[in-house]
Parts: structure tokens; C-alpha cells; sequence
């Protein structure tokens, strides 16, 4: 049994997929979500990471205000980068329209970082998938705007949405691109299964 620190449906799906017992652990009413804000000269690798480890901490400090039954606090963050520019949660349609015209017919990186935290014990995994869009005529970046599945998604896409057929190929986790990897997230069970450090 664990806990997830994350409200992401697709995320719970992954979990019930792996066969994960699990509850979300959300913020209390009136609580400070973490601050997702990129800081100077960070990179997308090291960004993820440490937002993942924030959520984290943030979530076992909720465990312990709430009095819940200890278990792990597993908790994740997902962004797409082109080159080194981090795309997060576009705020509004015309920055969608942005993202997706910077994704338009190049590589990009998914960046997943996965966080287990106990106590003071946590451990950590990142999973970097490569991802090609097919080049998007304006048609196309309007068409998908119309569908408002942008919203809430890094890079303003899902793989499993409507984005999906923009794809010419991936290399690496398909799950990491949906927001939690699976192969990593299973590593981490198991190194809190077996008691390794």
C-alpha cells in the first residue's frame, strides 16, 4: 500500500495497471501546492527531479498533519523540453498553440521523475523519452486547441489523446510520457520491498 501525491487520473490508471494498492494523498483544504516555477539555469532533467522530490516531501508532511497510517508517499513530475527550454502547463489556448508549434515536425524530450519517499528514507528515478512529431499545419494546431485537451498536460499534449496521431515515433517509456513510468515506478517498490537503502 502506498500513497500517490497526485490528483492525475492516468496517473491512479498506471498504478491499478501495475496492480499497486493505493490512496491519493491530496492537499488539505487551503494548502500550498508546490511551486512548479522553473528556477534560473535549471535544467529539465534537474527540474522534474526536484519538483518530484518536492511533492513528495510536501505529501509526507501531509501524511503526518492528517494522521494517517504510514505507508510510502510516492509522488512524480512529467515535462517535455525542446532542447532546453522546459515546456510546462500551458495557462491559455494561445500558449498551447505556441508549444505545439515549437513540437511541430522535430524530437523532443519527455522527462519523468519518480520519487518514493519514507521517513527519512527516499529514493528516485528518471526515465527520458525521445518523442517526434510529424510537422502540424495551422489546421491541425486548431483543430487540436478546439479539443481543450491541452489543458493541465506539460507540453500541452497526451500521448493518448488526440496529440497521439501527431507522433512519428517514440524512444523509451510510452508511460513515462503519460506521466508515470512504469519500469522505474516498479524499481522503487521493489528497493522499499526488499529494505535496500
Amino acid at each position: 500500500m502506498i500513497y500517490l501525491a497526485s490528483g492525475s487520473p492516468r496517473r491512479r490508471e498506471l498504478l491499478n495497471q501495475m496492480g499497486v494498492a493505493h490512496e491519493v494523498l491530496m492537499p488539505v483544504h487551503g494548502g500550498e501546492a508546490v511551486d512548479e516555477t522553473p528556477h534560473a539555469g535549471e535544467n529539465p532533467e534537474a527540474y522534474a527531479l526536484r519538483v518530484a522530490r518536492e511533492k513528495a516531501e510536501a505529501g509526507w508532511a501531509r501524511l503526518l498533519a492528517c494522521g494517517l497510517s504510514v505507508h510510502p508517499v510516492l509522488a512524480a513530475d512529467t515535462t517535455v523540453a525542446v532542447d532546453e527550454i522546459i515546456l510546462g502547463k500551458p495557462v491559455d489556448a494561445a500558449e498551447a498553440a505556441r508549444f505545439l508549434r515549437l513540437l511541430s515536425g522535430r524530437e523532443h524530450r519527455v522527462i519523468s521523475a519518480v520519487v518514493l519517499k519514507e521517513g527519512a528514507r527516499s529514493a528516485q528515478r528518471t526515465s527520458i523519452t525521445r518523442v517526434w512529431f510529424n510537422h502540424l499545419s495551422d489546421a491541425d494546431v486548431e483543430h487540436y486547441i478546439a479539443t481543450h485537451e491541452y489543458c493541465d498536460k506539460a507540453g500541452g499534449y497526451a500521448l493518448q489523446g488526440h496529440a497521439g496521431g501527431f507522433i512519428t515515433r517514440i524512444e523509451g517509456s510510452p508511460s513515462g510520457v503519460m506521466g508515470l513510468p512504469l519500469f522505474e515506478t516498479a524499481q522503487l517498490l521493489q528497493l522499499f520491498e526488499t529494505g535496500a537503502p
